[in-house]
This record gives C-alpha cells, structure tokens and sequence, in this order.
C-alpha cells in the first residue's frame, strides 16, 4: 500500500489518468516512490477502480469528461506539489523510475522530461503504434526543433510552469501540447530510457489501428497551432530555482 501523506507534505505529486484499470492498479500504486502522492482520475471506469485506489490510499480525483487529457488536465489541477509526473495507470511503465525522470527538473536541469520507452517485449508495443510514434517525432523536430525519439507518457515538470501552458487540448493531443508549447517558450526538454513492458488489459488507444490513427490525427491539429509567446518561461525559470 502506498503512503498516505497531507497533500502539502508530498514531495512530488504523480497524475494516474485512470479508465478500467483495477488489475493494474494495485501494482502500480505499491510502486509509488515514497513521500509522493499519487492521485488517480478516474475518468469513467465501470470495473471500481476508484475504489481500489482509494483502499489503497491514493487520492482520487473523479473527471466525467472523457479523454485522456481532461483526466490529465484533472489531476495536474489537484496537485498541488512543485514537480508533477504524469505516468499510464497500465503497469505498462514502472513509477518506481519515476525519481530518475523528475531528478533533472527537481535539480533545476531540465525543465521537461520525457520517459523514452524501450520495448521489453515485441508485443510490448504494437507496430503500428511505433510507426505513428516515428512519424510524430519527425514532426515535433521539424515543428519545434526538439529532437525527440517518444512522446513519452512518463513524465515531469513544474506544476506552476505547466499551468502557465495554458493547455487546452483534452483528447490524445494533451502530451504533445504540453511539448510543443513548452519548446515555444524555450523551455529544456529532455529525455530519459524507461523499460516498457506490456500492458495490463487492452489499450484504449494503440490497441487498434483506429484508436492510434485518431490520437494521430488530434496531435496534427496540435501542431498546427501558431506558436505560443513566451509568458510560460518566467513559471519555469522561477519556480524553486
């Protein structure tokens, strides 16, 4: 069971966007670092996974707009640490690794940092959902000049700098929002391996060619958005440096 800790005693706060993940769930709550908090969004689950988390003393936040940014968005809402980490809620990915993610962005060396998955398995991450992940880093590069191998899904930042971010997507193109708009106003991206292990369940995105092909299709509408102006820089270069 993770440790229960007032929310102004966490170290780090970590998102758990969660949508039917009661088998994954208490796996990965017993890995949450010790002294973070994890909170999980609920985002219309039907198997009780907010009542798993809660017995094991995550806090939960419930968001009844579907999509995976609004769960996001919802979590980054009720955190209230310095540095969040946002990490699937599958036991896809480790939040045991969580503190070598945040590290740089706690020491003030980074300002974004991405977990780069590394397929444990070659079932661990379908085809079709790496070439889509090739094709969106080649236009993240070519967008904003960031050289990026993944969109990864594990990550970290400064509460008060991604609030400035002012993101608005609430579907699929929530994570690339957050990057575009934060290498717009300069901000230090960075990324670190993480292994990826398959995922418990089915994914409700890149388990089918439709699912991933439609998250391509919000990222687009992602990157084609005018840049954004540099008042996010002063949360990030101010925020616990």
């Amino acid at each position: 069971m993770i440790e229960t800790l007032p929310s102004s005693r966490a170290q780090v706060d970590v998102v758990l966007p969660c949508l039917d993940e009661a088998e994954a769930l208490p796996w990965v709550l017993d890995r949450i670092p010790p002294g973070w908090r994890a909170i999980v969004v609920d985002n219309g689950s039907t198997d009780g996974s907010a009542d798993i988390a809660r017995a094991l003393g995550a806090h939960v936040v419930t968001e009844p707009v579907r999509g995976f940014g609004a769960a996001c968005h919802a979590g980054l809402m009720a955190a209230t640490a310095d540095v969040v980490c946002f990490c699937d809620c599958d036991a896809s990915l480790d939040p045991a690794l969580l503190p070598s993610i945040a590290a740089p962005v706690l020491s003030g060396t980074a300002d974004l940092v991405l977990g780069r998955r590394r397929p444990t398995t070659l079932n661990a991450w379908p085809l079709h959902a790496r070439l889509a992940n090739l094709e969106l880093a080649r236009l993240i590069r070519r967008r904003t000049g960031v050289r990026l191998h993944d969109l990864g899904p594990m990550r970290a930042a400064r509460r008060e700098a991604l609030l400035a971010l002012d993101l608005t997507d609430r579907r699929s193109g929530y994570p690339l929002q957050m990057v575009v708009r934060g290498a717009d106003v300069g901000w230090r991206v960075r990324e670190t391996e993480v292994p990826y292990h398959p995922r418990t369940g089915r994914s409700k995105v890149t388990g089918t060619w439709r699912g991933t092909w439609q998250a391509v299709d919000d990222m687009r509408a992602v990157l084609a958005e005018a840049p954004a102006t540099a008042t996010a820089v002063a949360g990030v270069r101010g925020g616990g440096r």
